[in-house]
């Protein structure tokens, strides 16, 4: 019986030819079984499938995105330096979860930063060259140009948080205004009174959402809304040292301090201690995002988990969709942009 490798008549690489003669049938049907069609009877996928497995014919992926006018790839766009996407454990569970949702496709991830205006020139010269399918924005601020170049681009692209009210791109967000909400009424609910807030950036659209979560939480219980006990802060730890200093020196008697982010709260638990304030007898604090920094500070932190790996998987689903859709941008111009948003959970701990 004669033996059959991965190599074809020609001695080379099996061709799509040798499959379809192997199997019995014509080219264009291995292609379809290739590409996942149901318009194949279960008998004939059985014989391509077979013919594939004898030979060891491996799909040039290459060649079928090029006749298809696809990369197969889809770029993860951060415009933000480097050092704060490596910092902060929102952007790694942003990428677990991009990655999951891509890990039975074919699709392969770039991952491109352009926090400088010389990063964004280089990064719309290769979007302009057509290298990739799609593109996923994540931390994207009010005034940033580059979802405008998309759209200019005719990019299929999804947005992580949308940046206003009025976002005309795809976008998948967590419920940040209520998630602040919960953070309050929480705080309230243990008899905390004088509840500050550290914002996160101000161009950031999730940011106004929850400093509007935390007034409206104030208003409703029948709380004036001190501004003074609200501080600018930049979702960093070193931006959560310098609001807290802040809030202290003006509002000594506050009693809690909800933070837009669980690496702000960790900077202003420092300034706390070193001030000799103890948590949570002193002073109450909550977190943004239930990261890992959370559940290992002492004491553990109290947190608004948003489901970040979930989101960034609910960004890959919408993303392929629109890469899919091959209808011409006016067409797409006459529907509303897609809009998800994810439900938040408190998840207490011994700090409040």
């Amino acid at each position: 019986m004669a033996s059959h490798g991965a190599r074809g008549r020609s001695g080379g690489r099996p061709t799509l030819e040798e499959v379809a003669a192997r199997a019995g049938v014509g080219r264009g049907t291995v292609s379809r079984v290739i590409n996942g069609s149901p318009r194949v009877s279960d008998a004939t996928r059985a014989a391509v499938e077979a013919a594939v497995a004898e030979l060891g014919y491996v799909p040039n992926t290459a060649a079928r995105a090029l006749a298809a006018n696809r990369t197969d790839a889809i770029a993860l766009v951060v415009p933000e330096p480097e050092t704060r996407f490596f910092a902060e454990p929102y952007f790694s569970d942003m990428l677990r979860g991009v990655g999951a949702a891509l890990s039975d496709t074919e699709m392969q991830l770039l991952l491109i930063f352009a926090g400088s205006d010389r990063e964004r020139q280089r990064l719309a010269q290769y979007l302009a060259a057509h290298r990739v399918d799609g593109v996923l924005l994540v931390s994207v601020h009010a005034d940033d140009p580059l979802p405008d170049m998309l759209a200019q681009l005719e990019i299929p692209a999804v947005i992580s948080g949308p940046r206003s009210a009025a976002e005309t791109l795809t976008s998948v967000d967590s419920d940040n205004y209520g998630g602040a909400r919960q953070a309050v009424e929480h705080l309230l609910g243990r008899g905390r009174r004088t509840i500050a807030h550290i914002t996160g950036r101000l161009d950031v659209y999730g940011a106004q959402r929850r400093i509007d979560g935390y007034r409206d939480a104030l208003r409703e219980a029948g709380h004036a809304v001190d501004e003074l006990l609200v501080e600018p802060g930049d979702f960093s730890e070193d931006g959560g040292r310098r609001a807290m200093e802040a809030l202290l020196a003006r509002r000594p008697d506050l009693d809690a301090v909800f933070a837009a982010s669980d690496v702000t709260a960790a900077g202003a638990r420092h300034v706390l201690r070193e001030a000799g304030r103890r948590i949570p007898d002193d002073v109450a604090l909550v977190g943004y995002d239930d990261s890992a920094i959370a559940r290992h500070l002492d004491p553990p932190l109290t947190s608004v988990r948003q489901p970040i790996e979930e989101m960034g998987r609910a960004m890959i689903d919408l993303l392929l969709a629109e890469v899919a859709d091959r209808r011409p941008a006016v067409s797409r111009e006459l529907e509303p942009p897609r809009r998800m948003v994810l439900a938040t959970e408190l998840v207490e701990r011994a700090s409040s």
